[in-house]
Parts: structure tokens; sequence; C-alpha cells
């Protein structure tokens, strides 16, 4: 009987020991948590940000899109870059197509930017973040944030190279101008026009200044879709009506793509020769053609705006949003679209010529020395 029951209790140890082995380990206790919070993941997660450029006639827009790629790529979203050929139509069915494949952003270089109201409607109601890039979209409330340059301060800059190149200053005068607009349906051509207006009016005023077809405004001066071949006619014009014995001494330009359609015209009625010097002709976008011109003496000034900066802040604050962190703009007073004010970062301009071309544009890796050749 002892032995019976010694037999028993060696098999219920031996069973024990078995099922012991045989059941799931208990998890082990959790570590303490850390000291610090790890940082949130990033909101990219290869987001798709839509880019869309108004045309591909201006190699600044190019070298807008190619930089904008770079800069969110780098961020680690997709980009999807389009180009509109200066068509609205074209670009607000590009637009469309963006939102319908997914687009979580949205940065737009608007051909017409009052045109958009029913397409960011659309990008609006899918929850898609929306970024007026360099020209201002209006009359719609479905514009989160504008990224741009100085606008205004451009024109001032276009309107004091005038000042400068004419000696204005100096007492030297009258001299004999003539005025041209960006396209109406950019609203930077405003700011433009009306910043150089506002240092070259004073002039105009005590007849230093002279114009002599008398065409001021922008509803007068406008270039639509600034195309060079238009500005080019306008000044065959306005040369053949006011100046067969008159010579023109400036002309306002508000962009590279202008400048080189004026002195076309210009060259072709004898000026820029050793008789007859070219007049002080502005710009801006510092293109290359333009760049050469500046080189061989024929364009005077231009204005230089880093499209690699306006690219970089513009992937930053849009990162910034996405990520549910502060947005960085520094303008939140001066761009009305017609239904809100919205929040701007505005970069500065530099003005440009012979004498600090190779410094900012070559040094600083915009160009190369063989481009400008």
């Amino acid at each position: 009987m002892k032995k019976s029951f010694l037999l028993l209790v060696s098999m219920l140890v031996v069973l024990s020991v078995f099922m012991s082995a045989c059941a799931p380990a208990a998890a082990p206790a959790a570590p303490a948590a850390a000291a610090t919070t790890a940082p949130a993941a990033p909101a990219a997660g290869g987001q798709l940000v839509g880019i869309s450029m108004p045309t591909k006639t201006s190699t600044r827009w190019i070298s807008d899109g190619n930089s904008m790629v770079k800069s969110f790529e780098a961020l680690g979203y997709k980009t999807d870059l389009q180009f509109a050929d200066n068509d609205i139509n074209n670009q607000l069915a590009q637009i469309e197509n963006m939102v319908t494949k997914g687009a979580k952003v949205l940065v737009i270089a608007a051909v017409d930017g009052s045109t958009m109201s029913d397409v960011l409607q659309k990008a609006h109601d899918s929850g898609a973040l929306v970024v007026s890039y360099d020209r201002l979209i209006t009359k719609t409330a479905n514009v989160d944030y504008y990224a741009t340059f100085d606008n205004f301060g451009v024109g001032v800059i276009q309107g004091t190279q005038i000042i400068d190149g004419l000696g204005l200053k100096d007492g030297k005068g009258p001299f004999n101008i003539e005025l041209f607009g960006g396209s109406p349906d950019d609203t930077n051509a405003g700011y433009f026009y009306n910043g150089a207006m506002s240092v070259l009016q004073p002039y105009i005023d005590s007849k230093k200044l002279v114009v002599v077809s008398g065409q001021m405004g922008m509803d007068k001066v406008g270039t639509l879709r600034w195309l060079a071949a238009t500005a080019q006619a306008r000044m065959d014009n306005l040369l053949s009506a006011f100046y067969t014995s008159k010579r023109v001494d400036a002309v306002l330009s508000p962009y590279d793509g202008l400048s080189i359609g004026i002195l076309s015209s210009l060259k072709g009625v004898g000026y820029c020769t050793a008789a007859q010097p070219c007049p002080v002709v502005t710009g801006q976008d510092c293109e290359v053609a333009s760049i050469k011109s500046i080189i061989a003496k024929e364009q005077s000034y231009s204005v230089f705006k880093d499209t690699r900066l306006l690219a970089a802040q513009t992937a930053k604050m849009v990162d910034q949003a996405l990520k549910g962190t502060k947005v960085d703009v520094n303008n939140t007073t001066t761009y009305n679209n017609g239904v809100k004010v919205v929040p701007s970062y505005l970069l500065t301009p530099v003005s440009v010529d012979i004498t600090n071309y190779s410094k900012i544009l070559v040094d600083g890796g915009y160009y190369t020395a063989d481009q400008l050749k």
C-alpha cells in the first residue's frame, strides 16, 4: 500500500512538470517608459503633391517646377508636375485630375488666378491643402497659403533701376519713357506696376520723365499672357507713332521675356548701336537670354528671384501644415484675394546688372559660366 501511494505521488509530480513545460510562457514585463517622447512620424508618408505650373514658354517656370519636385521628394513626398501651356481650361483639367488621383496637396501657379473657384472647392472637399505659388489665386476661400516674393518690392527695384540708370537723382533729364505691364489676369502684374510707379510717378509729375505716348495704367500697358511677341508688336507701334523724331530713353519692362521682345523692336529701328545706344530697359527673372543681353550691354537690368529658395520655402510650409506644426509665414495683411487675406511668405528679390550678375548667378550656383556665354 505504501509503495502504491509513493508511485502515485511520483506520477503526479512528473505530470505537473510536463504540463508546466508545455504551457505558453508568460509575457515579459513591459520596460519602463522612456524619459523623452519619441518624435512624431513624418506626415509625408509618400503623400502625393500636385504641382501645377502655367507654362513652359518661360524657363523660369520650368526651373520652379523642377526645384519643387526636388524639394518635396527630399521630404518624402511623391509629386505630379504638370504644365498648362498658358491654357486656363487645360490647367483646370490637370488640377481636377490631380484631385481625382488623390493629391493631398496642390501647389498652383495659376494661368488666371480668378478661374479656380470650382476646382478648388472640389480640392477642399477632398481634404487637399492648397498653396498659391508666386501668383495669388483670387475669388475663393479655398487657398490656405501663398508663397511668393515681395512683388511690390520687385516693382520698386525696377523703378529705382530706371532712376539710377538715367541719373535722375543727379538732376539729369528730362527723359522719354514708355511703360509696359504684365498680364492683367496675373495679380502680380499690378504689384509690379504699382511698385515701379511709386518711385517713378514723382519724376513724371515733375516732367523729368515724359511718357510720350501718354499710355499709363495697367488697362493700357498690360501684356496679356506675358507674351514677348505682344510686347514687341506694341513697341513697334509706339516707335512708329511717337518716336520718328524723338528718342526713347527708358522702357519699364516687368519681365525678361518682354524685355527681349522690346529690345528686338528697338534694334529693328537702329537702337543698340554706337550711334544710337540702347535705352535703359528693365526686366525680371534673370533668364539666360536676358543675362546674355545684359553682358552685351543691351538690356540694362533684371531682378533675381531665386526659385530654389521659393520652392524650398513652399515645401517647408506644406510639411509644417501636414504635420500640424506652426506654418512659417511673414505676412498676414497684404494679400487679400477678394474673399480672404491669405497667409503669405515673402522672399526678397535682388537687383541684377552687369556689375553683379556673375557673383549672384554664377558664384551662387544658379547658372554656370558656360550657360551665359
